[in-house]
């Protein structure tokens, strides 16, 4: 089909597409892309009366693409600045695909700008408080001991290799006993090699000594409680029980957990450029964020010990 013919809707699916096969985003990204294209879409239909074509999309005003984001801002569930600056890159990205893809371009979306941002810092718990998440006996009463070590083996590998949920939870029985380097595959498909402890390697093989089930070498390695492959909710519950019973703020999330790792190892001495690459960083810039982090953990430590302070 000609791109003079394509549908706004079918302009969609086509960068949907491009996102998946070409850029390798991750299914929940895809998730809230293709969301947001659609109520951007279905906006764009209320607002001017009818289904939009492609050539539609390339006469879109700076007013209407504001509109949107104020009724993003101000309906239901309205959303937060930092939501409507990422609906607003997505939109833009959609464009630019249109653009170069289809050559439809839309001039007036340069001159939105989104609302301004007070750039968040990453929330690592401190050393103590890690290693009492991963030491702490079973926040579930009713659990198996071998769900205790799975809990604990998954919580020590998201600290000890600086992982998210989703890449600790993708290893498979293959992947087990762990090897000295895992190799991990990460947002966009961007593979990362990541040193494992002793620890963690203990970690996981006494959950391994402990499971009941018989896993193909393709199965995922972390189970459920009825065999199931164990989802990312069941750990994010798991920490929220133990931090109650360790009386840890609600920023201790397993997320927090690979933030710890990064700032631990700046800590520690460890360079910007090596830790980019442990936690697979596209951009260094995002990981110079935890500078600002151990930066503000010594001024903290001097308010608090300095006498004149």
């Amino acid at each position: 089909m000609a791109h003079s013919q394509l549908t706004a809707a079918e302009a969609l699916a086509a960068w949907l597409e491009h996102l998946a096969h070409e850029r390798r985003l991750s299914a929940n990204t895809l998730e809230a892309y293709g969301r947001i294209g659609k109520l951007y879409l279905s906006f764009l239909e209320r607002h001017r009366g009818g289904p939009q074509r492609l050539a539609d999309l390339g006469t879109i005003t700076a007013a209407e693409v504001r509109a949107h984001l104020a009724e993003r801002r101000s309906g239901d569930r309205p959303l937060a600045a930092r939501s409507i600056s990422q609906t607003l890159s997505a939109i833009r990205a959609f464009h630019n695909f249109l653009d170069r893809r289809c050559a439809t371009p839309a001039p007036q979306l340069a001159l939105v700008r989104g609302p301004r941002i007070k750039p968040s810092l990453p929330r690592p718990v401190s050393e103590d408080h890690a290693r009492g998440l991963m030491q702490e006996p079973q926040a579930d009463p009713d659990a198996e001991p071998w769900e205790a070590a799975r809990d604990r083996a998954v919580l020590t590998l998201l600290y000890g290799c600086g992982l998210r949920i989703s890449e600790g939870l993708s290893l498979t029985r293959a992947d087990a006993p762990l090897p000295e380097t895992l190799r991990i595959v990460g947002k966009g498909g961007k593979t990362r090699l990541s040193p494992v402890l002793p620890a963690v390697r203990d970690a996981v093989d006494a959950y391994l000594a402990l499971q009941p089930f018989a896993l193909a070498p393709s199965d995922l390695l972390f189970r459920a409680r009825r065999g199931g492959p164990l989802s990312p909710r069941h750990v994010q519950a798991t920490v929220q029980r133990l931090r109650g019973r360790l009386g840890l703020p609600p920023t201790a999330t397993p997320h927090a957990l690979r933030h710890s790792f990064a700032t631990h190892l700046l800590g520690a001495g460890a360079d910007l450029r090596s830790i980019q690459e442990l936690l697979g960083h596209a951009s260094l810039s995002t990981t110079q964020k935890y500078t600002a982090v151990d930066s503000a953990r010594l001024l903290d430590a001097y308010s608090a010990a300095h006498p004149r302070a």
